[in-house]
C-alpha cells in the first residue's frame, strides 16, 4: 500500500492547548458561531468578543449559558465543565432575567403571569438565577402570593380551576427549588404560609403536582427548624395525611410517609410516644401494609427508603426501655416478675397461711426462678440492672407469657425438670436475646441516608418487635437442644449458640419474608445440622487447602485471578452507574451516571432526570474527565463533599459509601454510592485505573471465591490421593547411565 509522505516544510497539526475549547454559540434569530475560548481570558472579556460578532450592545447584560436541558449560566466558578464540542446560547444575564422575571409575575394578566411563573420555576434550579432572584427579594413575593395573591383568584377559580391549579403549582415548584439552594433559612417565614401550604394538604387532594410540593415543603420545614417543626405540627395532623396513603399514586404515598417520618423525627422525646400511640389509633401500619407493601406494583428505591426510616424510628421507641435499668425496690416492676412465675407454675399449691408459712413461700420462690433460669434466685430483679436490655427484656418475657403462654409453660417447664444438664435457662436467655435483636434491628441509631433496606414482617402486626422476640426465644431454646448446651458453664454454652441462633435469624432476615409466619417457616428450614452444613460449605474454601504445595499452588495463580477481577471492574465501570445527589430532601435528589469509556481512558458523567432503566449511551452524557488527569482516590471522612456537609458526615453508612476522584489542582468529582457492592467495585475500578493495589472486602472475597474454585478445578484428577505436605526428596545420582540411550 502506498505510503504518503509529507513535504519537509509542512506543519503537522497538533492539538490545541489544554486551556482553548472549542464550542458552538447559538442566539435566536442568527447562524450560530463556531469558536475557540480561552479558559485563561476572563469571561466577561469572552462574552464581549461574542457580542461584538453579532453587533450587541451593552454586552454586560449578557451571559452565555448550556444549551442542553438544564440551562444552567455559564460563571467563573464553573466554567471548566465546559467541554470541546458543548452548545453554548448567548442569553440575557441572569440579574437581567432575575428582573425581568419578577416582574412579570407581578402582571395583571393571568396568562402573562402564567407564563412567567413556569419560566420561573425552569429557572430556579440554577443557583446563579436563584441566587439574583432571591437579592430581589423574590422568595418574599412568592410566599406573599402564596398567603394573599391567590386569593384574588379565588372567585376565579371554579371558571378557570386549570390555569388556577398551574399556576399555584409552578408558584411552589418555583420556591422549592430555590430554597433547596440553602441560600435562605427556613426560620423566616410566617404562620400564615404555613397555614397556607397545610391547607392545600387537604383541598388539593385531587391536583398530583400542588400536593407534591406541598408534601415536600413541610417536610423541609419541620427537618430544617426546630421552630417550623412546632408551628407544621400544629397545623397538620396525621389523620389529614392518612387518606393521602389510601390512594394509588407511589408518589403522593412516598411524600406522605416522608412528612410522618420528619414529625417523628423532630418530635420532643416525650412526644414521640404519644405520636407513635397516634398513629396506631389512626391505623398507619395496616394502611401502609394493603396501600403499599401489599399494592399490586414495585416498591421504587425511595419508597423503601422511607419505609426503612419509618421502621427504624419505630424500633427507636424501644430505645428508652432498652437503657432503662429495674430497680429492685419498685413494687410495680417486681410484680411483673411475680406474674411470670404465677403463670408458669400457676398450678402449684399456694402454702397455708400457717405458723413457717413466709419461710416456705420464700423457699418455693427461690426454687421457682432458679427454674425460670435467673441467675439471682432470691431477688431476680437484679438480673435486669444492665443496660442494655434493661427492663425490654422483661416486656418481652412478659409478652411472650402472656400471649403464648402454652409456648412460655411448655419452655419453661421442659427446662426445670430436666436433669442431664442441658437446660435452656430461660431468664438468662431472653436477657441476652433481647440485647442481641436491639443489635440486629439497631435500635437506638439514626436512619442511614441512604439505607433501603425495610422488612415487610415487620408491618404485619402492632406488636412485631415482641413477636419477633416470641420466635426467636423459640429458636434458641430448640437450638440449645440441638446442640446439646449445657448451663453449667452457661457463658462458654450462651456464645456458642447465640452466634448459631443469629446467624439462623440473619439468614432468614436476608430472603426478606413477608410475614412473622413466613420467616418462622424460614427459620424451621434452618436448623442446626443445616447451618453446619452451611459452614462446612463455606469453610472448604478457607480451611480445606492449608498444605504447603496447596499454599504455593494459591500463590502462583494469584496473579491471574487478580488480573481477572480487575477486568470484572473495568467492564462495570464502562456499563456505569446511576449515582445520587444528596440535599436536605432526599426524594428531590437529582440523578447523575458515571461511566468508563470502552478504551478505559475517559470517564463519561452527566446528569439525569430520573433514574435511569438500563445502561445511559456515552454521547448522552455531557461530561467528560480523562483518566491520565485523575490525581488520587480518596474516601470517607477525606472527601471533599464530606467535610462540607456536617449532617453527613455525621453519618456513618454515609460515610462508608463516599468516595471522590481528585484531578487539576482543585477539581474534584464526590461520589455517593447506592451501596457497599457498588462502592466496592468503583474505588477497586478506579484505583485498577490508576495502577493501585484493590484493597475492598469485596475484592478479597472474591479473590478467596475464585481461587478456591480454580484449586478444586485443579485438584479434580486427585481426588482421594493424599497430598504430601513436603515435596518427595530427590533421588541420588545413579553409579552409571548405562541405560542411557544415543540418538546420535
Amino acid at each position: 500500500c502506498p505510503v504518503v509522505l509529507a513535504p519537509k516544510n509542512s506543519s503537522v497539526a497538533m492539538p490545541p492547548p489544554a486551556d482553548i475549547v472549542k464550542v458552538a454559540i447559538e442566539w435566536p434569530g442568527a447562524f450560530p458561531k463556531l469558536m475557540e475560548i480561552d479558559q485563561k481570558k476572563p469571561l466577561s472579556s469572552i462574552i464581549k468578543e461574542v457580542c461584538d460578532g453579532w453587533s450587541l450592545a451593552n454586552h454586560d447584560q449578557f451571559a452565555l449559558q448550556h444549551a442542553d436541558s438544564s440551562n444552567f449560566y455559564i460563571t467563573e466558578k464553573n466554567r471548566n465543565e465546559i467541554k470541546n464540542g458543548a452548545i453554548l446560547r448567548l442569553t440575557t444575564s441572569p440579574a437581567q432575567n432575575a428582573q425581568q422575571l419578577h416582574e412579570r409575575i407581578q402582571s395583571s394578566s393571568m396568562d402573562a403571569k402564567l407564563e412567567a411563573l413556569k419560566d420561573l420555576a425552569n429557572y430556579s434550579r440554577d443557583i446563579t438565577f436563584a441566587q439574583e432572584f432571591i437579592n430581589l427579594d423574590g422568595i418574599s413575593l412568592l410566599t406573599q402570593m402564596v398567603e394573599s395573591g391567590t386569593e384574588r383568584y379565588q372567585k376565579l377559580q371554579k371558571i378557570m380551576k386549570p390555569c388556577f391549579g398551574d399556576m399555584l403549582s409552578f408558584t411552589l415548584t418555583a420556591f422549592v427549588e430555590l430554597m433547596d439552594h440553602g441560600i435562605v433559612s427556613w426560620d423566616t417565614f410566617s404562620v400564615a404560609f404555613i397555614k397556607k401550604i397545610a391547607s392545600y394538604v387537604n383541598k388539593f387532594a385531587s391536583d398530583i403536582s400542588i400536593l407534591q410540593r406541598s408534601l415536600a415543603i413541610l417536610e423541609s420545614m419541620v427537618l430544617n427548624s426546630h421552630d417550623l417543626y412546632q408551628k407544621v405540627a400544629q397545623e397538620i395532623t396525621i389523620g389529614q395525611l392518612i387518606p393521602h396513603l389510601q390512594g394509588t399514586d407511589q408518589e403522593i404515598q412516598t411524600y406522605t410517609i416522608a412528612v410522618i417520618n420528619a414529625l417523628f423525627l423532630k418530635a420532643p422525646d416525650d412526644k414521640r410516644q404519644e405520636m407513635a400511640n397516634i398513629l396506631a389509633q389512626k391505623q398507619l401500619r395496616s394502611i401502609i401494609l394493603t396501600h403499599v407493601i401489599r399494592a399490586q406494583r414495585a416498591i421504587n428505591n425511595e419508597m423503601a427508603h422511607q419505609l426503612y426510616v419509618l421502621q427504624v424510628l419505630t424500633f427507636n421507641l424501644l430505645e428508652d426501655r432498652m437503657m432503662t435499668k429495674m430497680d429492685p425496690q419498685d413494687q410495680a416492676q417486681r410484680d411483673i416478675i411475680f406474674e411470670l412465675r404465677r403463670i408458669a407454675f400457676d398450678a402449684e399449691s399456694e402454702p397455708n397461711n400457717s405458723s413457717g408459712s413466709i419461710e416456705k413461700r420464700k423457699s418455693m420462690y427461690t426454687r421457682d426462678y432458679k427454674k425460670l433460669g435467673f441467675i439471682n434466685h432470691v431477688n431476680p430483679a437484679m438480673d435486669f440492672t444492665q443496660t442494655p436490655p434493661g427492663m425490654l427484656a422483661l416486656d418481652n418475657m412478659l409478652y411472650f407469657a402472656k400471649h403464648h403462654q402454652d409456648a412460655y409453660i411448655r419452655i419453661v417447664l421442659e427446662n426445670s425438670s430436666r436433669e442431664d444438664k442441658h437446660e435452656c435457662p430461660f431468664g438468662r436467655s431472653s436477657i441476652e436475646l433481647t440485647k442481641m435483636l436491639c443489635e440486629i434491628l439497631k435500635v437506638g441509631e439514626l436512619p442511614s441516608e441512604t439505607c433501603n433496606d425495610f422488612h415487610p414482617m415487620f408491618f404485619t402486626h402492632d406488636r412485631s418487635f415482641e413477636e419477633f422476640f416470641c420466635i426467636c426465644i423459640q429458636l434458641l431454646n430448640k437450638t440449645w437442644k440441638e446442640m446439646r448446651a449445657t448451663s453449667e458453664d452457661f457463658n462458654k454454652a450462651r456464645k456458642r449458640v447465640m452466634q448459631v441462633v443469629k446467624e439462623q435469624i440473619m439468614r432468614a432476615l436476608t430472603t426478606k419474608p413477608s410475614s412473622l409466619d413466613q420467616f418462622k417457616s424460614k427459620l424451621q428450614n434452618l436448623s442446626y445440622t443445616e447451618i453446619l452444613k452451611i459452614r462446612q460449605s463455606e469453610r472448604m474454601n478457607q480451611e480445606d487447602f492449608q498444605s504447603r504445595p496447596i499454599l504455593e499452588l494459591k500463590e502462583k495463580i494469584q496473579p491471574e485471578i487478580l488480573e481477572l477481577i480487575k477486568q470484572q471492574r473495568l467492564n462495570r465501570l464502562v456499563e456505569g452507574t446511576c449515582f445520587r445527589k444528596l440535599n436536605s430532601r432526599r426524594r428531590q435528589d437529582k440523578f447523575w451516571y458515571c461511566r468508563l469509556s470502552p478504551n478505559h481512558k475517559v470517564l463519561h458523567y452527566g446528569d439525569l432526570e430520573e433514574s435511569p432503566q438500563g445502561e445511559v449511551p456515552h454521547d448522552s452524557l455531557q461530561d467528560k474527565l480523562p483518566v491520565a488527569d485523575i490525581k488520587a482516590v480518596v474516601t470517607g471522612k477525606d472527601c471533599p463533599h464530606m467535610k462540607e456537609k456536617g449532617a453527613l458526615k455525621q453519618n456513618k453508612e454515609v460515610l462508608e459509601l463516599a468516595f471522590s476522584i481528585l484531578y487539576d489542582s482543585s477539581g474534584q468529582l464526590n461520589f455517593i454510592a447506592p451501596d457497599k457492592h457498588e462502592y466496592c467495585v468503583w474505588t477497586d475500578g478506579l484505583n485498577a485505573l490508576l495502577g493501585k493495589d484493590m484493597l475492598s472486602d469485596l475484592t478479597r472475597n472474591d479473590l478467596d471465591t475464585l481461587l478456591s474454585m480454580e484449586i478444586k478445578l485443579r485438584l479434580l484428577d486427585l481426588e482421594n490421593i493424599q497430598i504430601p505436605d513436603a515435596p518427595p526428596p530427590i533421588p541420588k545420582e545413579p553409579s552409571n547411565y548405562d541405560f542411557v540411550y544415543d540418538c546420535n
